[in-house]
């Protein structure tokens, strides 16, 4: 059964463009050697974003972050520098999944 887990976050005032190029750097190396089905960001305002990953299972988040290689940190780095607040608000068993995936034309 699918898993999320689902992030608040406030980044600092002129930090947006480095905390997504590092989030989408992080996201990218935890889908290739972690095992994640990826990441959505969301921007609610300015400042405040809400990002969710998405897990093939519960089993899968709780035994990842051992894989990564050592660009992780980097990555790790810019968002610590460019964030107020980045926390888990949640988790989630997905029940139904019916967001739809659009074909390449």
């Amino acid at each position: 059964m699918m898993y999320i887990v689902l992030y608040a976050v406030i980044i600092k005032p002129n930090q947006e463009d480095n905390f997504i190029e590092a989030w989408k750097g992080l996201t990218s190396l935890i889908y290739k050697y972690e095992g994640s089905l990826g990441s959505r960001l969301h921007k609610k305002d300015a400042l405040n974003y809400l990002a969710y990953a998405q897990w093939p299972d519960k089993n899968t988040f709780d035994t990842a972050g051992g894989n990564l290689p050592k660009e992780a940190n980097h990555f790790r780095d810019i968002m610590k520098a460019s964030c107020e607040k980045f926390e888990v608000l949640d988790k989630f068993e997905v029940i139904e999944d019916l967001l739809m995936q659009k074909q390449s034309e």
